[in-house]
């Protein structure tokens, strides 16, 4: 059974600038070997060291983890791939995108019945580039709260949040 949704169109879960620059990039293309959701799963744990929108550094293209959530997106995810997801065991950052995947995509009343489990969730990790480490429990009440992305948009702006 497919995770009860929104109903909006892929192509606008995230901002369209980074929706174009995620489809114009070269690695997503890259992504349409992966078939499966196992596949993307081993990608996520090879590939992804934070989950930010954006890559670190000169190079400011959509980064590997918000390439591998949109990957998501179009496979439509059923609720025992997603309980896989918030429960994998071997990295935090295939937690973080099965949440970030529920923030997007899920419909709003269902939200919180899926992430209230994790509110207290005390595994560590660094969700931003940074390094600054905090608990699961903490990204996903920011990620309710709309705190999380270290960079925001305003009327299709990008700006820094300080």
């Amino acid at each position: 059974m497919e995770i009860q949704t929104s109903g909006k169109p892929i192509d606008t879960l995230v901002e369209k600038v980074l929706s174009m620059n995620i489809l114009s990039s070269d690695y997503f293309k890259e992504l349409y070997r992966l078939k499966t959701y196992h596949e993307v799963i081993d990608e996520i744990y090879n590939q992804v060291d934070h989950v930010e929108p954006w890559m670190t550094g000169n190079c400011r293209g959509p980064s590997t983890a918000f390439c591998l959530l949109y990957k998501f997106f179009t496979m439509k995810l059923t609720v025992k791939q997603m309980h896989g997801l918030l429960k994998h065991p071997d990295s935090p950052y295939i937690r973080a995108i099965g949440f970030l995947y529920l923030r997007y995509v899920a419909d709003p009343k269902t939200l919180w019945t899926w992430c209230e489990p994790y509110i207290k969730d005390d595994e560590e990790f660094s969700p931003g580039s940074n390094g600054r480490m905090t608990t699961m429990g903490v990204y996903v009440r920011d990620l309710l709260l709309g705190q999380i992305l270290s960079l925001g948009f305003h009327n299709g702006v990008c700006f820094e949040r300080r």
